[in-house]
């Protein structure tokens, strides 16, 4: 019952993404079309391309430097530990339209500030790809440090007695062990900014638009079935995702 609630509204979108009616909930037949008419749309393909973009960049970005901050409260002990830790949970608990509309403030901001020395810039995609790395760093970070808080430094000094020195530790001992939880955040980073929708709809401006604001917009104007086939697609590309990313992280986990 609970996977049927949760699961039964996508089933009816992928569904209706193959129904021939243009209009309505009533079943007029098995059809592709709409798939076609998908294909045919510029604005899908440059969304489509716009996506993957930032969603590609915005990952890297934030799995070098979620990774790092991983390791570091991992690593070292020191004084603002914890409230550092905090500081890292706040952007997955904060609203998303809070971190949308404080980044197009902050935005602004340094806009005025630029123009003071002849220099602007547009909302595009910079703005987006920096705001999604803004949320993406904690995600990879807790996770980095979720999979080490089982080990203790006393591997790297283990490694140390055996002769091996600071990098050599680092890339034969930690790094391996961290590799699952690097992985893994770095596929919950890409499927996040892959659906984000509010922050990305504060940050991008006019002229740039991902999937998720392509189907916004059009929603709007009523829910028709090409919209029904590009929100298929777009479920279906997160699920390929996942599996890809279990598949690369299973015989990790036997080695572990």
């Amino acid at each position: 019952m609970v996977f049927a609630f949760l699961y039964l509204p996508i089933l009816v979108l992928i569904v209706f993404s193959f129904n021939d009616s243009r209009f309505g909930a009533t079943w007029e037949g098995f059809t592709l079309r709409w798939y076609g008419v998908l294909a045919a749309r510029s604005d899908v393909r440059e969304a489509l391309g716009n996506t993957l973009l930032v969603a590609l960049s915005s990952t890297v970005i934030s799995t070098v430097l979620g990774t790092l901050v991983g390791l570091g409260l991992w690593r070292y002990s020191f004084r603002f530990r914890t409230g550092l830790t905090f500081l890292l949970v706040l952007p997955i608990v904060i609203p998303d339209v809070v971190m949308g509309v404080s980044l197009l403030m902050f935005y602004a901001l340094v806009r005025s500030g630029l123009e003071l020395t002849g220099w602007t810039f547009d909302n595009g995609f910079w703005t987006v790809m920096l705001a999604h790395v803004t949320f993406q760093i904690s995600y990879v970070a807790l996770t980095v440090r979720s999979r080490l808080a089982g080990y203790g430094p006393e591997l790297e000094e283990a490694a140390r007695d055996l002769g091996a020195n600071g990098v050599q530790s680092f890339l034969r001992v930690i790094l391996p062990l961290a590799l699952p939880g690097v992985l893994a955040g770095a596929l919950l980073a890409f499927t996040l900014s892959l659906d984000d929708f509010v922050v990305t709809y504060f940050t991008s401006g006019s002229g740039f638009r991902t999937l998720p604001v392509v189907i916004y917009t059009s929603v709007r104007r009523g829910v028709t079935p090409d919209i029904n086939a590009l929100s298929t697609l777009l479920v279906l590309f997160t699920v390929v995702a996942i599996l890809v990313g279990n598949a690369i992280l299973r015989p990790r986990r036997g080695r572990a």
